[in-house]
């Protein structure tokens, strides 16, 4: 009979039992590991503090928008176009010929003015002899109604005359218009214009950009206007120069913008929408931005987007 060795070994008296494992024991964290972790909690709440403080509390907006001003350059006079001047994107300064218009019908309409002048000023010399002959006279020889009567028409001829030198200086007005001349610094823009084309006098014919009017209009929420003073200096970055910031100064807040519910209805009633969410949006205000340097090398152009911040008046913004 075989005996069973697992039993007998560990009913004996020198055998020895069995071991269990031991529970680790927690680990008492040291001062350099307590004072880690507060400085690690410490900076993320300063972090997190900052954060809110940027972007919350600091004026400023990605909702930036570059504008400009355009002039429709229109002619005075009407007539065909003979020379276009100018290519589209082409920057021009003010006084340029812009394009021409054919003059033959207006320097011929200076020659009538001026032989309408040389008739009108014949015509009121004679008038004004007449009439000085007369007052010379006697009594006897005139009579009082006819020396008024020759004086008056001497007088009639004489604003003839007057306004048939106003006539030639209009003549020659129009003469000098047919050269449409450029009325600011900037660029042709979306140029159709071609020779041939008949211009009609008021109606535009060409667009420039005007250089010297470029803004940014930043369209802030209302919650950051009290922060915002007009002059105080502003930091622009255009979308496609990030590493270009343009140097800006708040120019000046809009006072108003469109209400939707001050719209009239039936009868001229406002039109109050009846529908209220619980989720109140801030309104954004534009604020006109004042461009006061522009970086070499970039392209500024009128519908670019722009992000925008507002500093203090040191100039400086807040470390995110």
């Amino acid at each position: 009979m075989v005996k069973n060795e697992s039993s007998g070994a560990a009913g004996s008296p020198g055998a020895v039992p069995p071991t269990t494992p031991s529970q680790p024991v927690p680990a008492v964290p040291s001062a350099f590991g307590l004072f880690v972790i507060a400085a690690v909690l410490a900076a993320s709440g300063f972090l997190a503090w900052a954060a809110w403080d940027y972007y919350f509390g600091t004026p400023w907006t990605r909702d930036g928008t570059v504008r400009v001003y355009t002039a429709q350059v229109a002619p005075e006079v009407s007539g065909r176009v003979t020379a276009v001047r100018v290519a589209d994107n082409q920057f021009v300064r003010k006084g340029d010929v812009l394009f021409q218009i054919d003059d033959r019908d207006y320097r011929i309409a200076v020659k009538r003015a001026e032989a309408a002048l040389a008739q009108a000023r014949a015509q009121a010399q004679n008038s004004r002899a007449e009439a000085d002959r007369r007052n010379q006279l006697s009594d006897l020889a005139v009579s009082a109604e006819a020396r008024q009567t020759y004086e008056s028409a001497a007088d009639a001829a004489q604003a003839a005359a007057e306004a048939a030198s106003a006539n030639l200086d209009n003549a020659k007005l129009n003469l000098e218009r047919v050269e449409i001349r450029s009325p600011v610094n900037g660029y042709v823009s979306n140029l159709l214009l071609q020779a041939g084309t008949y211009a009609t006098a008021g109606q535009a014919a060409m667009t420039l950009v005007d250089t010297d009017s470029f803004w940014v209009a930043g369209y802030f929420e209302e919650t950051h206007l009290r922060a915002i003073q007009v002059g105080a200096p502003a930091r622009i970055v255009l979308m496609g120069y990030t590493d270009r910031p343009i140097a800006g100064r708040v120019d000046s807040l809009a006072r108003g913008i469109m209400d939707p519910n001050a719209a009239p209805g039936v009868a001229g009633l406002p039109n109050v929408n009846p529908v209220f969410t619980w989720v109140r949006l801030a309104q954004r205000i534009p604020v006109r931005i004042r461009i006061e340097r522009l970086p070499d090398g970039v392209h500024l152009a009128a519908g670019m987007t722009a992000t925008i911040q507002v500093l203090d008046q040191a100039g400086t913004a807040p470390t995110p």
